[in-house]
């Protein structure tokens, strides 16, 4: 957890009152969703905590989480068409960012894995910013596309309830992950609303490119949020798996194939295939966009059972083209004039960037084995799940990159991610302690 802090105006109400609004942006897997479930009215009878929680986590996630995606309107649906998934907005959007199991036994215990945007938010609360006032939270239903309408809707309203609330002072954004992208998309689509509401956005440990080794990785086998003991208590990964499989954040998360990576990123099978009457082992190298046919074959037989029912959830090509649409949108959105823009990346961790399934003395028998299969991995530099390579390459005139060592959720509660957001808000002097080291500062933009 983060040590002592330091900040100008905590006993004095006129410094508070002439702080900027911030409002906090949550990435993949970063807020509260509730399953609200209905009456034959409409009426709300029961709200069940579907993501995060402990206890009959894949039990409840299986019941009301999983979804199909609906072409026709660009949202994935729940199966569970007695219930909706929601996000809540209490505390001013905090609830939903701050501790993402609030529950009794995960306080008392201090379970610091689903501890999300908690520190950051006691933090700013000690150097004088008051929720409701001065401080927000967005959170949002992360199993959609980043450039939804109601996504770009909730953010629109938070930001001009921020900018009310603090008497018509400009907004100061800090996302984290794939709330960055989202924020890209909100530029791309609504440019005049960012710039009449937002004076700073800093962003933390977000796949500007993508994160080739975790997003190729996930389509193919799934994902764990948690790892160790805390596994058994927690949604698998071959449930998570179901779900991404659904989701268009995660395609909107590929490796972007019109990026210059210092090496292209690859995914790598190992199959045997038999010529001639022969088995012969092969490696095959499948490429940012060669990658498709992988995923399309690996996944041709994926299926699950749900209320006594087969449901196959192939590749998903809707959603693939969806996504790259979005890609596009990332690709060419700039940032207004006037708006000064941050942004922290982790470093010094193993991150997986190339995948290879299989191995010369164990090859892939069946393609669609793979998705039984725990990959290998070739590693490179960032946060242990962003590459910094990505993490960097964020395309925009940046006062400053900064990287960090750390991982890429402990990040947000980092003591010296928190001196240089306390700098850049402009509520403290940069700590000059000797014993922090961070990367160089860039001030200048990357293409």
């Amino acid at each position: 957890m983060g040590g002592k802090w330091w900040c100008f105006g905590n006993d004095d109400e006129d410094e508070v009152g002439d702080l900027d609004p911030v409002l906090l942006v949550s990435g993949i897997g970063g807020s509260i969703l509730n399953s609200e479930s209905k009456s034959w009215f409409g009426l709300i009878t029961t709200t069940t905590r579907v993501w995060v929680r402990i206890l009959l986590a894949d039990l409840e996630f299986r019941k009301r989480v999983w979804s199909l995606y609906n072409p026709q309107t660009g949202y994935t649906e729940e199966l569970d068409d007695s219930s909706d998934i929601v996000v809540p907005d209490d505390d001013y959007g905090l609830y939903a960012i701050d501790i993402l199991d609030p529950s009794f036994w995960i306080k008392l215990l201090h379970i610091t894995d689903v501890y999300h945007f908690h520190d950051m938010i006691d933090m700013l609360i000690d150097c004088g910013y008051k929720k409701g006032t001065t401080l927000f939270g967005y959170g949002y239903d992360f199993r959609q596309s980043n450039r939804i309408d109601k996504a770009m809707d909730g953010l629109k309203e938070r930001l001009e309830t921020a900018y009310e609330a603090a008497g018509g002072r400009k907004v100061n954004l800090i996302s984290h992950s794939m709330g960055g992208l989202l924020v890209s998309c909100f530029i791309s689509l609504h440019s005049d609303v960012f710039a009449k509401y937002v004076n700073k956005w800093i962003t933390i440990a977000t796949p500007f490119q993508g994160a080739p080794g975790c997003i190729n990785d996930s389509l193919l086998t799934g994902l764990q949020f948690v790892e160790g003991l805390e596994s058994y208590f927690f949604v698998s990964r071959w449930s998570m798996h179901q779900l991404l499989v659904e989701c268009p954040s995660i395609y909107e998360m590929l490796p972007n194939p019109e990026f210059n990576w210092k090496k292209q990123p690859e995914i790598i099978v190992w199959r045997n295939r038999s010529e001639n009457g022969q088995d012969t082992v092969k490696m095959e190298r499948y490429g940012t966009s060669g990658s498709v046919g992988l995923f399309v074959e690996a996944l041709k037989d994926n299926e699950i059972e749900y209320n006594k029912k087969t449901i196959p959830l192939p590749f998903n090509y809707d959603i693939y083209q969806w996504a790259a649409t979005t890609r596009k949108m990332l690709n060419s959105v700039r940032l207004p004039e006037g708006i000064s823009f941050y942004n922290i990346y982790g470093t010094s961790l193993e991150t997986p960037f190339d995948v290879c399934y299989g191995s010369e003395t164990d090859p892939i028998d069946d393609v669609t084995d793979i998705c039984h299969t725990l990959p290998e991995y070739t590693f490179v530099d960032g946060d242990g799940t962003v590459p910094a390579e990505s993490a960097m390459a964020d395309g925009f005139e940046a006062v400053a990159r900064v990287g960090i060592p750390g991982a890429h959720r402990p990040l947000l509660r980092d003591e010296t991610v928190f001196e240089y957001i306390r700098k850049w808000l402009g509520i403290e002097e940069l700590s000059r302690r000797s014993h922090v080291k961070t990367s160089k500062v860039v001030d200048v933009g990357l293409a």
